[in-house]
């Protein structure tokens, strides 16, 4: 049986209204089977950045030593809070990451580190922080491979992210109109398990308005869905992420749970 791990991270996001994820997460679990539900009681407070370059890095931390244990190689699927949840529960994940590929659907590139970064905000680190660069504190080690990494589609980078995105497996939201092409792109990695990790601004704005950060020209929810479960027939998940869901109010939140169910049940 799937189980859903509901981690309310806020403070890895530069948003100003970074706690609408909280209330994201929250709508989500809300639809969630409750049996097969836990929520973490992670830190509300912002926390410190400890003398790095990474703002709230004590509440940061603190959530990652939650995550432990909560993690099911198989059968987990979470959702966030902020992305970077998706650093944590890789640090958790059973069996580490050998011979796991990652696909990190996202808008933006999140490859920044804490020299670069122009918010201190860990979401823009997340995926550097998976490839072992960043703030010790934080990245995953050992660390994925890039040729183990597939992005889709992003389309807002800054340009200190523009040269990290060489090495990595890269699809286009037009790739994604052949549904197989995520498939083929995580075969060609040679792993026998993938992490799904969705940071919901990957969607277009006109399909989902409840994100800190639209990014125009994005995948449409059966798209994505069509290619997670192109994916899925053949390699086996490890789990998945959903995250980065903020909607400004409860009547947002439900104009775009059609949109976000449609994730889960790919992913589910």
């Amino acid at each position: 049986m799937v189980r859903f791990l509901v981690i309310p991270q806020w403070q890895g996001s530069p948003a100003a209204r970074a706690m609408l994820l909280v209330d994201g997460a929250s709508a989500i679990a809300g639809d969630l089977p409750r049996a097969a539900t836990t929520v973490l009681e992670v830190p509300v407070e912002a926390g410190e950045s400890l003398g790095t370059g990474v703002r709230r890095l004590s509440a940061l931390l603190r959530t990652r030593e939650l995550v432990h244990g909560h993690i099911d190689a198989g059968n987990t699927v979470v959702i966030g809070g902020d992305c970077s949840v998706t650093v944590a529960a890789l640090d958790a994940l059973p069996g580490g990451t050998d011979e796991l590929a990652l696909v990190w659907c996202d808008a933006h590139g999140d490859l920044h580190t804490p020299d670069t970064s122009p918010s201190g905000a860990f979401s823009g680190m997340a995926l550097r922080a998976v490839l072992g660069d960043g703030e010790p504190q934080l990245v995953l080690s050992p660390a994925l491979a890039p040729d183990r990494v597939v992005t889709v589609g992003m389309r807002a980078l800054d340009d200190p992210e523009v040269e990290q995105l060489q090495p990595l497996t890269n699809l286009t939201v037009a790739d994604l109109e052949r549904p197989e092409a995520l498939l083929d792109a995580v075969r060609a990695t040679g792993a026998t398990r993938v992490w799904v990790h969705i940071d919901v601004d990957v969607l277009d704005p006109a399909e989902l308005a409840g994100v800190s950060s639209p990014a125009p020209f994005g995948l449409s929810p059966a798209a994505l869905s069509a290619a997670i479960r192109a994916l899925r027939s053949e390699i086996p998940l490890a789990g998945a992420t959903i995250a980065g869901f903020a909607p400004r109010s409860p009547a947002d939140a439900v104009d775009d749970l059609g949109a976000l169910l449609r994730l889960v049940g790919a992913v589910a």
